[in-house]
């Protein structure tokens, strides 16, 4: 039997031999460095509120605000990382690149938690977290995007292939994250912050020794230009064309390149950006293309995707919030509750509690992939059980719930501490378990599996191809800006609820008993059931992308 093998003219650098490389193959090398990186990631973030506030002495509220400042940055820079990545290094050098300066932010950590004294470690500590915000931003929109670049779209099995890497794409995140929280934060609580900072240094150094050791054997994407650059040519050629009709025109520039199989179908919706690509008689008297002109259909096209996705992208916010809500207070309550393992006198430290999300995950994730996929598949005959936007919808739906067991347990346990007479004493443990709080991190990690996979598919696939690294940046700022929102929304709450002068501020100072966080998420349940009626309505007329070939 003859084997035929494909070559890809867009591989740089690396194997361009199809048979040869890419496939799950590769994928599992790349899985097992975003599984390094989020431990180490985790091992950081896992905890920080509790440094911020036991080491560094700042006020809880002071000190959710900088770990979702924090959030916020490092899920915002990726957008720079993959502007660069996709217009000038390739994805596979802004990953070695940025894993370079991730170790860097890790060692700087470490001398700032060791050998800085006291008074003056906020600095260097701070300085540390923002270089490792910086690896972060290189790192995160181009592994995952170089990861899925190793299935080819265009044919069937590699298709099916990549829509279940997906799904264990996020395993490994998951196992990662789980494992940094059990193992890290025990270190960081009983040992000490430099072993806890070490860890993840030795994690992510041996990580990239990995990743390098199969660097002959990926896929490589090369870089196309900047991706914005269509996007203002578009724009621009539209404006100079907007006293343009077809009917007054000449006709549509298309290019030889239109009906193959990477091209976009011409759709009906933002029909004004398809004065672009109309020619009138300054084109053709010209004798040569103007590219901020005319543009061809194709580019119009792939312009709107991108605009496709900005009502999707802003739904989103509110669940992006509510997930920042795990790292930060979710870590306080646990910190106030009775944490000892039985009648034995282990404790459990606050912050291990994060893990309960992380095991959900493992839980669901293959019963998703291995039962609700079949089942859904035959019931709707979609290849995939259901669309990504019907799993994003899902999961905002589950961080709505999540909420409202959120707000129904902290009023309980306000209850129990007013009825110990507690209200006034911070410090005190309230004679409540902490496994109360087991239902709303379950209810955090089924929402995770559905909206945060579903975004991760949703922005790789219906953005245009030389554009994927901008979408996976695009999905991790869904991340970063929620987590400025949820900043932003502290400061409003604290600065509305004290100007009634009454001495009933929300989310004031270190006493979590008085901060009336059951009120804070009743407000996010309501503001995250309105963010999913505009979901809802944004997904109803969103239209999925179809190329040349069929391949939507």
């Amino acid at each position: 039997m003859e084997t035929s093998v494909v070559f890809s003219k867009h591989d740089v650098n690396g194997c361009s031999n199809k048979a040869n490389s890419g496939g799950w193959k590769s994928a599992v090398f790349i899985i097992f460095v975003e599984f390094g990186e989020r431990f180490a990631y985790y091992g950081v973030s896992g905890n920080l509120i509790m440094y911020l506030t036991l080491v560094l002495g700042q006020p809880v509220a002071t000190a959710a605000k900088n770990v979702n400042l924090w959030h916020g940055v490092s899920a915002i820079f990726p957008i720079l990382g993959a502007f660069l990545a996709d217009s000038l290094f390739g994805r596979f050098k802004t990953i070695v690149f940025s894993s370079l300066t991730y170790l860097l932010g890790l060692v700087l950590l470490i001398i700032s938690a060791e050998a800085i004294p006291m008074n003056h470690r906020p600095l260097p500590f701070f300085v540390a977290l923002y270089v490792i915000a910086i690896g972060e931003g290189g790192h995160r929109p181009c592994i995952q995007t170089f990861a899925a670049d190793q299935f080819d779209n265009h044919l069937l099995e590699e298709k099916v292939a990549k829509s279940s890497f997906f799904n264990w794409w996020y395993l490994g995140i998951v196992l990662g994250a789980t494992s940094s929280i059990v193992v890290v934060i025990y270190v960081e609580d009983n040992i000490g912050w430099g072993w806890g900072f070490a860890i993840p240094t030795i994690v992510v150094a041996l990580a990239l020794c990995v990743f390098l050791s199969r660097k002959s054997r990926y896929r490589r994407e090369a870089p196309v230009g900047s991706p914005l650059t269509k996007v203002a040519r578009v724009i621009a050629a539209t404006f100079r064309k907007r006293r343009l009709s077809l009917e007054n025109g000449r006709g549509m520039c298309t290019e030889a390149a239109q009906g193959n199989r990477d091209s976009v179908i011409r759709s009906n919706q933002f029909r004004f950006l398809d004065k672009a690509a109309i020619i009138d008689e300054m084109d053709l008297s010209s004798g040569k293309s103007n590219h901020w002109r005319l543009c061809t259909v194709n580019e119009v096209e792939q312009v709107k995707l991108i605009l496709r996705l900005i009502p999707i992208w802003l739904s989103c916010l509110m669940f992006a919030v509510v997930i920042a809500q795990l790292g930060t207070f979710y870590t306080k309550q646990a910190s106030t509750l009775i944490r000892t393992v039985g009648s034995t006198s282990l404790q459990l430290p606050p912050a291990s509690f994060q893990v309960l999300p992380g095991l959900t995950i493992l839980i669901v994730v293959p019963v998703y992939e291995r039962l609700l996929i079949p089942t859904a598949r035959r019931l709707t005959g979609h290849h995939s059980g259901i669309t990504i936007l019907q799993r994003i919808g899902c999961g905002i739906f589950f961080s709505i719930l999540t909420m409202v067991v959120s707000a129904s347990v902290e009023s309980k346990r306000v209850r129990i501490a007013t009825e110990h007479g507690l209200m006034d004493k911070p410090k005190s443990i309230v004679p409540m378990s902490v496994w109360w709080l087991v239902p709303q991190y379950v209810l955090m990690g089924v929402s995770d599996v559905f909206t945060i996979v579903g975004l991760q598919e949703l922005f790789y696939d219906q953005v245009p191809d030389e554009m994927r690294s901008m979408g996976a940046a695009a999905y991790l700022s869904v991340v970063g800006v929620g987590s400025f929102l949820s900043s932003a929304l502290i400061s409003v709450i604290q600065v509305i609820t004290a100007a009634g002068g009454q001495g009933d501020e929300w989310l004031k100072g270190d006493d979590l008993n008085r901060a009336h966080l059951d009120y804070f998420y009743w407000l996010l349940a309501c503001l995250s059931t309105f963010s999913l009626v505009l979901y809802v309505v944004s997904a109803k007329g969103f239209v999925y992308k179809v190329k040349g070939d069929g391949v939507v």
